[in-house]
């Protein structure tokens, strides 16, 4: 059987671990080759020795415009093509009050988290423009990228500037058949997340529960919920979806869950009109 993404070749950022991880795999069990691109060598590395040969791995630091292009590169010298760059590299940076947030700390997260999705938007769209078949860029955002107040000041800042460089970037490369669009996920299970939660990044199980309390699908995401919504946006059937922001939120981070005070009162009245015999 034919995969959704058969002959693709993708480049996913942070993809040693976590969502990423779980992009790469899910793009290869659906026919795509990938190139892994992150700072964790061993994990990045056996992570491309899983998918065996449809994988390969690349040292790269996000940050530096150098190594995300030299990554891209690599895609086409390895595998001929390119059809996808996930730009899905991130930290959690700088917290902390406004008065008292480093300026350095402050820039290095806006590297980290917005600078390296210009720099794979840009390079990605260097090479699918020159190649002339289209393409599919997908930045990963995050709920605080729609909504204040989920994410740290920094990482929020440079969230909803990865929102607004894919709204922006998606018409003008849509005239190359290029589709720009955003995933923002809610609470994620990952280390990353299981270390704010808990303080521990192994204690994924607490986190999972944690991070699931509130939630009212009755459980946090997972990052398979996330490659799924990616999957989603690099195949074809996303053909006509560009300058889109993918809200994988169930647990209703964004959206809330005010309005079950109107379901409930609505229940009542209708109890109460039935036994008035109304």
């Amino acid at each position: 059987m034919s995969g959704r993404l058969d002959g693709q070749v993708a480049v996913v950022t942070g993809a040693a671990s976590g969502i990423g991880a779980a992009i790469a795999q899910r793009f290869v069990e659906e026919g795509a080759r990938c190139v892994i691109v992150d700072i964790q060598d061993d994990a990045g590395q056996a992570m491309a020795d899983q998918l065996d040969d449809r994988a390969v791995y690349v040292h790269g630091d996000v940050s530096v415009e150098e190594d995300v292009a030299g990554a891209i590169d690599t895609a086409v010298e390895r595998y001929g093509r390119l059809d996808c760059v996930v730009n899905n590299a991130g930290i959690l940076g700088a917290v902390g009050p406004i008065a008292e947030i480093d300026g350095a700390a402050w820039k290095r997260t806006l590297a980290v988290l917005l600078d390296s999705v210009f720099y794979g938007t840009k390079h990605a769209a260097r090479v699918m423009i020159e190649r002339g078949d289209g393409g599919s860029i997908i930045n990963v955002a995050s709920t605080a990228g729609v909504r204040a107040g989920l994410g740290p000041h920094v990482y929020t800042a440079a969230k909803q500037g990865v929102v607004g460089l894919t709204q922006s970037v998606a018409p003008e490369v849509g005239r190359h058949g290029i589709r720009v669009n955003a995933i923002a996920p809610g609470g994620t299970v990952t280390s990353l997340t299981a270390y704010v939660a808990t303080g521990d990044a192994t204690a994924l199980e607490d986190a999972h529960q944690l991070i699931g309390r509130g939630a009212t699908i009755g459980r946090p995401a997972v990052p398979l919920d996330i490659a799924n919504a990616a999957l989603f946006l690099a195949s074809a059937e996303a053909g006509y979806v560009s300058g889109a922001v993918l809200v994988v939120d169930a647990a209703g981070e964004v959206i809330g869950d005010k309005n079950m005070r109107f379901v409930e009162m609505g229940s009542k009245i209708v109890q109460e009109a039935g036994r008035s015999g109304l």
